[in-house]
């Protein structure tokens, strides 16, 4: 940091946002991150603490995000939950006299629908790891079919424990975002993939492992835990070997909760079965689904 009250302010805020709010480790990692880009903007304009912020300065940060840095809209409206965040507890706590967020307009058109596969696109990702890719397909298989059946975060599925998995009542405990713990189905084809791998091949794995996987379900060639970045490569991977591009662990997230929508689901229940915390964030995947009627419209009724 490169002022002292910057400094105090933002580890005073972090410590909030870790004890009372509980957040994870990771989310706590990218509001520091986030706010050590808005100290080092805001000095380098002159700005030297909170209390002399004003809306117009952060306008000014966050189009820097977007013109200067070309960060996706994803990113550019993460660092303005963690903004408002910041200054919503400098504001609570007293430290600063007015909250120079609240006049700050949230860029919603710069918002852009998750992209998800397709059924059939779907049915061949899951198709894809087979024995003649050796030793782990089995384990790749039971990924992919945990990650769709699930829609858990790459996070989350790796954290998965074996004693998590309730074949009797066909469920998974995932233990999400803040420690927070909830109970997703599981589907026949994720639990008959899921018990082949632990079966037959975890057993192997786990044994090169010295113990060190610690009852994780997915483990590497090494036995050792798999890790968020390995996730990502194994969904890359089986997704170019069925012909499919630019995959990624979300996407198949957002295909789960696409198809359950598309399907009548209860947005409520689409919530719970996501762990996210405000609906809102859910009702995301309505968007997606009225696209998809909107294109069937088109297609099919003669006055479209």
């Amino acid at each position: 940091m490169h002022q002292p009250e910057w400094a105090a302010s933002t580890r005073d805020f972090l410590g909030f946002a870790r004890v009372e709010c509980g957040l994870a480790a990771n989310t706590l990692r990218a509001y520091g991150d986030d706010l050590e880009d808005l100290t080092r903007d805001l000095t380098d304009r002159g700005i030297h603490s909170p209390a002399a912020v004003q809306p117009a300065d952060l306008a000014a940060h966050v189009r820097a995000l977007r013109t200067e840095r070309n960060l996706a809209a994803t990113s550019i409206c993460r660092h303005l939950a963690t903004i408002r965040m910041f200054f919503r507890f400098l504001h609570a706590d007293q430290r600063i006299e007015h909250n120079p967020t609240e006049l700050l307009e949230t860029p919603t058109r710069w918002k852009r629908l998750p992209g998800c596969l397709s059924p059939l696109q779907m049915k061949k990702l899951l198709a894809a790891p087979n024995a003649e890719q050796g030793e782990l397909w089995m384990r790749d298989q039971a990924l992919l079919e945990l990650l769709y059946a699930s829609g858990l975060r790459a996070s989350e599925v790796v954290a998965v424990c074996v004693r998590d998995i309730h074949e009797t009542l066909g469920v998974v405990n995932v233990t999400g975002k803040g420690g927070h713990e909830r109970l997703v189905p599981l589907g026949r084809p994720a639990l008959e993939s899921i018990g082949r791998y632990v079966a037959e091949s975890r057993p192997i794995l786990a044994g090169r492992g010295r113990g060190e996987q610690e009852d994780r379900l997915l483990v590497s060639r090494t036995g050792r835990p798999l890790e968020r970045i390995a996730v990502w490569q194994i969904v890359r991977r089986q997704a170019n070997a069925a012909g499919l591009v630019k995959v990624h662990p979300h996407m198949l997230r957002h295909s789960f909760a696409t198809h359950l929508v598309s399907g009548g689901a209860n947005l409520r229940i689409v919530q719970e079965l996501l762990g996210h915390a405000d609906i809102v964030t859910t009702q995301t995947y309505t968007h997606v689904d009225a696209r998809r009627l909107r294109e069937v419209h088109r297609q099919f009724h003669p006055r479209s």
